[in-house]
């Protein structure tokens, strides 16, 4: 097989990470009807390649080295809940990101930017950094997901370094999706680590 699914993306601490399963599990108290995503699985997608072939790699690997030259390592701290698209017709449970969320934003375009060269097509709609915690299997009643959402609106982990991006292969099972490390880009360098 020569082809596979592919993602760049931001990895969390593991700090990060723990605070977010605590979230997940207080959610699911409340019963809706989700399918909640692996605690190590959580990542923050920055650019989303689809099925690729596998020898784009090394080419898709330096382009993100060079997009994210020249960008320093920034602070973002897991922050706030929401849902995709919207309360009604939830379908996505999500954390958001607050901190330095315009280099964020900034680290997201660079990439963006420098793999349309490459053939992948520009982001349409406006990037909006988050954190999936998990997918509905079905309607959630929305006073209920309101009443989940207020508890934790205010909530806010603590702040992280950014300072590398990952290249990483999408493998879909029935147990859920396995990610793998395909290459580990460091920001304000032209360094890569191979897995």
């Amino acid at each position: 097989m020569n082809r596979m699914r592919a993602f760049i993306a931001l990895k969390l601490p593991g700090l990060i990470t723990t605070d977010i399963q605590a979230i997940q599990e207080k959610l699911a108290g409340y019963r809706f009807k989700v399918r909640w995503v692996k605690a190590d699985n959580i990542h923050l997608t920055l650019k989303f390649l689809g099925d690729v072939d596998v020898h784009i790699i090394e080419a898709v690997s330096a382009c993100v080295a060079e997009a994210v030259n020249g960008i320093r390592p920034f602070q973002l701290a897991a922050s706030g809940i929401g849902v995709f698209p919207n309360i009604k017709r939830a379908r996505v449970v999500w954390i958001g990101l607050s901190e330095q969320v315009k280099a964020l934003n900034e680290l997201q375009k660079s990439i963006d930017i420098n793999l349309a060269e490459l053939g992948f097509p520009r982001e349409r709609r406006q990037f909006k950094g988050h954190l999936t915690l998990g997918r509905s299997k079905g309607t959630i009643d929305a006073a209920n997901l309101a009443e989940a959402l207020e508890e934790f609106r205010t909530f806010k982990s603590k702040t992280f370094v950014v300072d590398r991006v990952t290249v990483f292969r999408s493998d879909l099972k029935s147990s859920g999706a396995v990610y793998t490390e395909l290459r580990e880009i460091a920001l304000a360098s032209d360094q890569m680590h191979l897995w």
